[in-house]
């Protein structure tokens, strides 16, 4: 099993979805600076399921920062031109957040627990 630890900030508000099976879940993109500081970040989709997912949906916002572990996991998808891709993204994810950016919205207080 490979595993990734980063942080970075959320490019997004998460958005909650349901699956047909009626699991909830939001992917999250979070912005990572190199140590070039002139390299362009690196970005790292997080899928995060059921009260995680609600949790990032009601606490978490564009801008704030994150720090984040969990397992790689290759996702295969079809463009609409029919070219095979894969995506790799982080589940089983632990998830600590920072503060939010001036004016963000949500009403995460430090003191929550994360759901993992």
């Amino acid at each position: 099993m490979l595993t990734l630890s980063g942080n970075g900030r959320l490019t997004r508000d998460p958005e909650l979805r349901n699956t047909d099976s009626g699991k909830t879940v939001t992917t999250v993109s979070v912005a990572s600076s190199r140590r070039d500081r002139d390299a362009d970040p690196i970005y790292v989709d997080l899928v995060l399921w059921d009260a995680q997912a609600a949790f990032a949906v009601k606490h978490l916002v564009k801008g704030q920062a994150v720090a984040f572990s969990g397992r790689l996991e290759p996702r295969r998808w079809t463009t609409r031109d029919g070219q095979d891709r894969v995506t790799i993204e982080v589940h089983g994810v632990e998830l600590e957040y920072g503060a939010k950016p001036r004016g963000g919205g949500g009403d995460a207080d430090p003191t929550d627990d994360v759901p993992s």
